[in-house]
């Protein structure tokens, strides 16, 4: 449903029924771009506790004047959903804010037998508490799988970025990752943080970092090169660090790393904008690809960048 002014006395009726439909096992809600506020999603969480059969989850709440007391709510519902096996939750562009971000997180922390998770609450304004909240919940998902994480347009910092980064350590059994932290400002620091984290992630086959417009520097792109060079199962990679400000030294670190891939099958890399990968850095990214002889899909995007032939 899109722009069909739905608010919050509708949400509250669909709720009714729903907390009637105790056997639900598989439950999908396009409810995007409408009115229903906190009072609204309060309704539908009422409802949802109910079904505590559910094993899978879609909610598609984007865009609907949803504040921390209605992310709270939902919280509370999925706390009573532990045979949850797949959840996606889609709050992208409301005002949780880090409160009903802890919220969920404190929830997701009790299903323990996800498998596979999406949620996506870019531009909420969630912060460092809010980030951190998520990765304390992580830390209990050690069943996960396949995790999808959108949370650009943030303001979670490098501390907000270690916190995710501190959770995600123990998924070990991640074999899919993919990060969207885009403009959140982390840094070096934060960079570090989360290469600590996927270093441990030795299974993951498909890994996806859009990192763009995060301030990140030499330090954060070694680190992320660390990180890497520690995932030799994978085949899908694509990074975006476009937007930072890494130097020569941490680009060629960066791409030295890649070396170690030698099962990559498709990869994207992207240091367009800002970056200064000079000479040094192209000539590391060419050795590195020699390794890689699995490729089948390749795009490297450069431009601007004072690479002499």
């Amino acid at each position: 449903m899109f722009k069909n002014q739905i608010g919050a006395i509708g949400a509250l009726d669909l709720g009714s029924a729903l907390a009637n439909c105790i056997n639900l096992s598989n439950l999908t809600l396009h409810l995007k771009s409408n009115l229903i506020g906190d009072e609204g999603a309060s309704g539908l969480s009422s409802a949802l506790a109910k079904c505590i059969n559910l094993s899978n989850l879609k909610l598609k709440l984007d865009r609907n004047q949803i504040g921390a007391v209605g992310a709270s709510g939902l919280g509370s519902a999925l706390t009573n959903c532990i045979n949850l096996s797949n959840l996606t939750l889609l709050l992208s562009q409301n005002q949780i804010g880090a409160v009903g971000a802890s919220g969920l997180g404190s929830a997701i922390a009790n299903c323990i037998n996800l498998s596979n998770l999406t949620l996506s609450l870019h531009d909420n304004q969630i912060g460092v508490v809010g980030a951190s909240g998520l990765g304390s919940a992580l830390a209990n998902c050690i069943n996960l799988s396949n995790l999808t994480l959108y949370i650009g347009f943030n303001q979670i910092g490098s501390v907000g970025a270690s916190g995710l980064g501190s959770g995600l350590v123990y998924c070990i059994n991640l074999s899919n990752l993919t990060l969207y932290l885009h403009y959140n400002q982390i840094g070096d620091e934060g960079a570090l943080g989360l290469g600590s984290a996927l270093a441990n992630c030795i299974n993951l086959s498909n890994l996806s970092l859009e990192l763009f417009g995060n301030q990140i520097g030499a330090m954060g792109a070694s680190g992320l090169g660390y990180a890497l060079a520690n995932c030799i199962n994978l085949s899908n990679l694509t990074l975006n660090l476009s937007k930072n400000q890494i130097d020569p030294v941490g680009a060629t670190d960066l791409c030295s790393a890649l070396a170690n891939c030698i099962n990559l099958s498709n990869l994207t890399l992207d240091l367009d904008l800002r970056n200064q990968i000079g000479d040094e850095c192209a000539s590391a990214l060419g050795s590195a690809l020699a390794n890689c002889i699995n490729l089948s899909s390749l795009t490297l995007n450069l431009q601007k960048q004072f690479i002499y032939i």
